[in-house]
């Protein structure tokens, strides 16, 4: 049987979060591959080394027209951190994990995972726009759930979360239903891995979704406001699986939440965003005990007010 605490890399996993092919998420053949021109190296490395963190975000910068989203973002994420980023509406919160799903580009700056480039590639001592290869390869190091569940209508839950493994990672038809149960057991979806998305409540949709994304075997695994869409009553049936991520699995995760309390319980680091940048950041109990910068106490405050 396959055992859901291994999550092993390489060429056994090629995309760690299916969703419906789309030119920039699951096409290999897509044109339009998300990236930026040529990089010079002497500030942006091809690679980072020995030690350097799953996940860095080196200046990097996104904007819609004259409104811009991040600006010159440094963030490092250890491997096996839990990170919760929050701050209003309209901070850069969500375009951080749309941009390590590669479903923005960035403007400038560079993404490393596992200290390789995410959406440039060495070519000639500079870093270059990568090439579908490259951007496949990087992929499959990270999976994320969404907001909306994404799950495919016309699939069991057992097939959701058997379809990557199956068609994307091509193992045997046993091997992935064996990942994929246990995976379903691991979040008590068991009993209902025969309904499809339309007998599931939103809560237990987005426990598949879970499962679905860890079937691939990521080793980054991205929440986008995961409990957001739930009713208040069901919401502790998904912050529970992500508490048994955090604490029985080695996996690094980012995780953007409004949820102060449950990014308290469950962070190593809590990033506070403004304008996009990192306002502040720190442990849970320092960054939510004692808030240094006023525009995090003004948040905090308003938060605890709207409750």
């Amino acid at each position: 049987m396959t055992d859901p605490r291994a999550f092993p890399t390489g060429k056994d996993n090629i995309d760690a979060s299916p969703v419906p092919p789309s030119p920039l998420h699951g096409d290999p053949v897509a044109e339009a591959q998300p990236g930026a021109g040529p990089v010079d190296a002497s500030r942006f490395p091809p690679t980072l080394g020995e030690g350097a963190p799953m996940v860095r975000f080196s200046k990097v910068r996104k904007a819609y027209g004259p409104l811009v989203v991040l600006d010159d973002l440094d963030l490092d994420v250890a491997e096996g951190e839990m990170v919760s980023i929050i701050g209003p509406s309209g901070s850069g919160k969500t375009t951080v994990l749309r941009m390590l799903m590669t479903l923005e580009e960035i403007d400038g700056g560079v993404i490393y995972v596992e200290g390789e480039p995410l959406t440039h590639m060495p070519r000639r001592g500079r870093l270059v726009k990568a090439n579908a290869a490259h951007l496949r390869r990087m992929r499959s190091k990270i999976g994320m759930c969404f907001q909306h569940f994404n799950l495919f209508p016309h699939m069991t839950a057992l097939e959701n979360c058997m379809e990557g493994p199956l068609h994307v990672l091509g193992l045997p038809r046993q091997e992935a239903r064996e990942r994929s149960e246990e995976l379903l057991e691991m979040v008590g979806m068991a009993d209902k891995r025969d309904q499809h998305p339309s007998r599931l409540s939103g809560g237990q949709q987005q426990r598949v979704a879970i499962a679905r994304a860890l079937a691939m075997r990521p080793k980054v695994m991205l929440f986008d406001e995961v409990t957001s869409a739930l009713d208040p009553e069901v919401t502790g049936e998904v912050t529970n699986v992500i508490r048994k991520l955090v604490h029985e699995y080695r996996l690094t995760m980012l995780m953007v939440t409004h949820q102060m309390g449950f990014a308290k319980d469950i962070s190593d680091r809590v990033c506070f965003f403004y304008a996009g940048r990192i306002e502040e950041q720190g442990p849970p109990e320092e960054l939510f005990g004692n808030p240094r910068h006023e525009r995090t106490q003004q948040f905090l405050s308003a938060v605890r007010e709207a409750v």
